[in-house]
């Protein structure tokens, strides 16, 4: 991909993934993957920056007779991924009228 992601655009994905279900490290790196050619070990820190920032919440769960680590949005995590929905809006559609010749 053209576009690379910064650390808010990461947090706002990996939020909005899992906002849909509560989910495992490896299957939010392969959904964040369709976007970006980033390595796994690029989620690890910001899903423990969005733990420590109470943003989500882990347990662990067996799958397969191994435990595996859950992610799971909070509160605070979904009102912070609602204001990041606002911004995206705003920026898109400021991004969108530069490149469409209209004005700002």
């Amino acid at each position: 991909m053209t576009f690379t992601l910064n650390a808010p655009m990461f947090d706002y994905l990996v939020l909005a993934v899992i906002r849909q279900h509560d989910t495992y490290g490896y299957e939010i790196s392969q959904t964040i993957k369709s976007v970006s050619d980033t390595k796994d070990s690029t989620l690890y820190p910001v899903l423990k920056r969005l733990q420590d920032q109470h943003l989500v919440t882990t347990y662990n769960q067996e799958y397969q007779g191994r435990n595996r680590k859950y992610y799971s949005i909070t509160q605070e995590g979904t009102v912070r991924y609602e204001e990041m929905c606002m911004e995206w809006d705003k920026f898109t559609n400021l991004i969108h009228s530069i490149t469409e010749g209209s004005q700002v």
